[in-house]
């Protein structure tokens, strides 16, 4: 299919050729993760009790900002590519065939808009029941930005475990390897995996043995500052703090639920985990030099200033950007287009040159934690 013709089509309906016979457990997931897509999607999954925190974060107006909105320099390196404004397209995933079409339109919009781009689970993959689009077709649809890969930890415990993450780097030419934490999903999704011991040895053997950066990240419950710590003790140069506020992921396993008793068991958590903001304060005092990304409900720019401000050196985008990234690179391209600008007029409006200096700007509220 020429690029051209990629802009004109639904993500949703791209497949990729040549995928193979999947096996029965292999297609058990494909399925599951497609339907995870039309379960966020329906928009019915987002946490009720607990928010992400942004709302308690107010920033001191700049009524004469003295400084030239357009010459606001949005930029950053991250794992040495510099990119144009501090933005991770976060993990996204959905079955097989699906998932081509969409991670097509993520990195042609990363490449397009210069940010980082990370992609989902590769487990179905790795396993051999279709790419996904996961081949190094994204390296050349994205050659200049930052490509992370992605692999659950509970994956990694297995016999096999490193070459499973090798294989991932490998697969899409990632400059990094992400390791996700999901116990909570794990636990409350049928067949899920629940026996998690031994899985920080498991990650501090991956980061030994990886040429390339390690990153851990939750999936939408936090990382505290106490694993933080112990998370760079062992070599682990990036955190995502994925807190929770937006899409919950037992709020999900309960509407997949066949049965009103795992429904109720999944659904007391919906509301579980450490808010966004409060993590990205806790993991940045835990971990000073540490790369902090902040993910887990971001809408806005504003909520992307707000992250910066509070810590984190980048800003990632998953459930808000769905929509646009099931419809086409264009769309994709214009919500960052918007997400950008946003952050430039909040730069503006609180005097900020930079993002270095957005990390001094004056706050008339904040978390109490700060």
């Amino acid at each position: 299919m020429a690029d051209g013709e990629r802009d004109k089509t639904k993500a949703g309906t791209v497949v990729s050729q040549d995928q193979g016979a999947p096996s029965s457990a292999a297609a058990d997931i494909g399925a599951r993760k497609s339907e995870h897509i039309d379960i966020v999607m329906s928009g019915a999954v987002q946490a009720h009790a607990v928010t992400t925190g942004f709302e308690l974060i107010r920033f001191e107006h700049a009524a004469a900002p003295e400084i030239d909105c357009d010459a606001i320099d949005l930029s950053t390196v991250f794992l040495g590519r510099r990119l144009k404004a501090p933005f991770l397209i976060s993990s996204m995933t959905g079955g097989p065939m699906r998932a081509a079409g969409i991670n097509a339109a993520l990195a042609e919009a990363a490449e397009a808009k210069g940010l980082a781009l990370a992609v989902g689970s590769q487990r179905i993959a790795l396993e051999g029941a279709g790419d996904g689009g996961m081949t190094n077709d994204l390296r050349r649809r994205a050659p200049s930005v930052p490509i992370l890969g992605n692999i659950g930890a509970a994956q990694l415990r297995v016999a096999g475990g490193l070459d499973i993450a090798r294989r991932a780097v490998d697969m899409i030419e990632a400059d990094a390897l992400i390791i996700h934490l999901n116990p909570l999903q794990e636990a409350v999704q049928a067949g899920g995996d629940r026996n998690w011991t031994g899985v920080l040895t498991a990650i501090e053997a991956v980061v030994r043995a990886l040429p390339v950066p390690v990153v851990v990240k939750e999936v939408g419950c936090g990382i505290s500052g106490r694993l933080a710590r112990q998370l760079s003790g062992m070599g682990v140069t990036v955190i995502d703090v994925a807190g929770a506020g937006g899409t919950s992921w037992a709020a999900v396993e309960a509407e997949r639920a066949l049965s009103m008793r795992d429904r109720e068991i999944a659904s007391a958590f919906r509301d579980w985990g450490i808010p966004t903001a409060d993590a990205i304060v806790a993991v940045r005092a835990a971990c000073p030099g540490t790369t902090l990304i902040a993910s887990g409900g971001l809408k806005t720019g504003i909520d992307a200033a707000k992250a910066i401000r509070l810590g984190a050196d980048l800003a990632g985008f998953a459930a808000g950007i769905l929509p646009a990234a099931i419809d086409s690179t264009a769309a994709l391209v214009t919500r960052f287009e918007v997400l950008a600008e946003q952050l430039r007029i909040c730069c503006f409006a609180t005097g900020s040159i930079d993002l270095a200096a957005l990390r001094r700007a004056p706050l008339t509220a904040k978390p109490s934690a700060e």
